[in-house]
């Protein structure tokens, strides 16, 4: 595991501040629900991908049109605590 996923695992992420990222860079390709729209629904990415992999997924921007993302690990944590509520 690289140091940036060991880092953002180990932190207790804030759903509310999850959702307000988001809000800010997601919801134009995975829709104000998160149920897809040029990107993927979102809603049980959680149960089909680990942590590793979403996290992968944002910042290296795997898949096309999917762009990669610079965030900080606490801000990443808080994503992926909104993703896990998405469930």
């Amino acid at each position: 595991t690289d140091p940036f996923t060991y880092e953002t695992l180990e932190l207790k992420g804030d759903i509310s501040s999850g959702s307000s990222l988001f809000k800010i860079n997601c919801v134009g390709c995975h829709g104000i629900s998160a149920q897809g729209l040029v990107g993927p629904d979102l809603n049980d990415v959680t149960e089909k991908l680990d942590d590793k992999e979403i996290i992968n997924q944002i910042i290296k921007g795997r898949t096309p049109p999917m762009p990669s993302f610079e965030i900080e690990a606490k801000a990443m944590a808080d994503l992926l605590s909104y993703m896990h509520s998405l469930t």
